[in-house]
């Protein structure tokens, strides 16, 4: 397996990189403080077609791939960790419907997710009582002639107040479980979005609960077969797993940079701090692992651009990687010391943006109960 990058990824790499350091980093700053959603970045990710890059581009996609589609990710999450957030979802959410959905529903949101017309995509399986475990949703869908009439509410919907299609699970079946699929569209009556959350980290990211009252779906848009909801989540978690693991490490990569030259021009003792011992440990520890993670998600992603299967790597991937990443963003802010813990360098925010990289998409605990499964089966 080969993890060097071929032409066109280091095309989509150089191109956005360029466009996240240019033009989403200098305002990313606003963005946190002023809890922004940063709409004008996801207009230019649309034009530059990194909204679809995961299905074909018959329905308006880029076709760039697992491994195109991580890399532009951390470079996006590098320069504007909300940003990253809005785009990830976007992608899984476009990809599940490719994976999933029929044919007139594929032309029905695709074209649109991928030029943001429609707004983004939002993916709604967590619950208020139904986190890591799936098996506690309560959401609720009854077949009522040619529609499924849906109640319950979801919770932590990233981009939930904006989509312009949501999946979003629920049980058909209670006895034996039976989990399907709907796409909700906005403006579908009962279906309402609440007041965003106050967040750590991701100030910029569009994160509320849903709420469904008696909310009619029309047939045609339940995505899959009655009860392939199950499936279809684990599917698009497994993906976005090693999305979290690039937002993850553009995030650290980030942070990294910034001690670095820190490092490079602060005095003390009468030399710059990079000639001290503890300094140096610090940035070589924190680019071993991050370029450790970095081999893990290109494993993961080509993995599943080979159309093998990729679970368990793709579980290693985030779980290294957002662990990793939690480690870096702390050296860094503990290398800028007093200058670290204030907002005027970026590293204190790169901390509280990778904060929830260990969180969502599944916790660190629930990977390694994911890893340990697989090794004892």
């Amino acid at each position: 397996m080969k993890f060097e990058l071929n032409e066109e990824q280091l095309q989509i790499q150089e191109m956005v990189r360029s466009l996240a350091r240019k033009s989403f980093a200098p305002g990313a700053a606003r963005t946190d403080g002023e809890s922004i959603y940063p709409a004008e970045n996801m207009r230019q990710l649309a034009d530059l077609g990194l909204l679809g890059m995961l299905f074909p581009a018959a329905y308006g996609g880029s076709e760039a791939g697992a491994m195109g589609y991580n890399i532009a990710l951390r470079e996006v999450a590098g320069g504007c960790a909300s940003t990253a957030v809005g785009m990830a979802v976007t992608n899984m959410v476009g990809e599940t419907i490719w994976k999933f959905g029929n044919e007139e529903q594929r032309k029905r949101f695709l074209p649109g997710l991928a030029s943001e017309s429609i707004g983004p995509g939002a993916f709604a399986l967590t619950e208020p009582s139904a986190g890591s475990d799936a098996g506690g949703m309560r959401t609720f869908a009854v077949e009522d002639g040619d529609r499924y009439i849906l109640n319950g509410s979801k919770s932590f919907i990233t981009n939930g107040g904006r989509a312009g299609v949501t999946i979003v699970l629920a049980l058909t079946q209670k006895e034996p479980r039976k989990i399907s699929a709907f796409l909700v569209e906005p403006g579908t009556t009962g279906f309402s979005a609440g007041k965003p959350e106050n967040k750590l980290g991701l100030k910029g990211s569009d994160t509320v609960s849903l709420s469904f009252d008696e909310c009619g779906i029309p047939k045609r848009n339940m995505l899959g077969a009655p009860g392939e909801g199950f499936r279809i989540a684990m599917s698009a978690l497994d993906g976005g797993r090693i999305g979290i693991a690039s937002q993850a490490i553009g995030i650290a990569n980030a942070a990294l940079e910034t001690a670095t030259a820190y490092a490079k021009d602060r005095k003390q003792f009468g030399q710059p701090i990079a000639e001290f011992q503890a300094i140096q440990w610090m940035l070589a520890d924190s680019a071993t692992e991050l370029d450790a993670a970095q081999l893990l998600v290109y494993r993961a992603a080509c993995l599943k651009d080979q159309g093998k299967p990729y679970t368990r790597e793709s579980s290693m991937a985030k779980l290294f990687a957002s662990e990793a990443g939690n480690r870096v963003c702390h050296k860094a802010v503990q290398v800028l010391g007093g200058y670290g813990y204030v907002s005027e360098y970026p590293v204190e925010r790169h901390l509280r943006d990778v904060r929830v990289t260990t969180i969502y998409e599944g916790t660190s605990e629930v990977q390694r109960i994911v890893l340990s499964r697989s090794m004892l089966r």
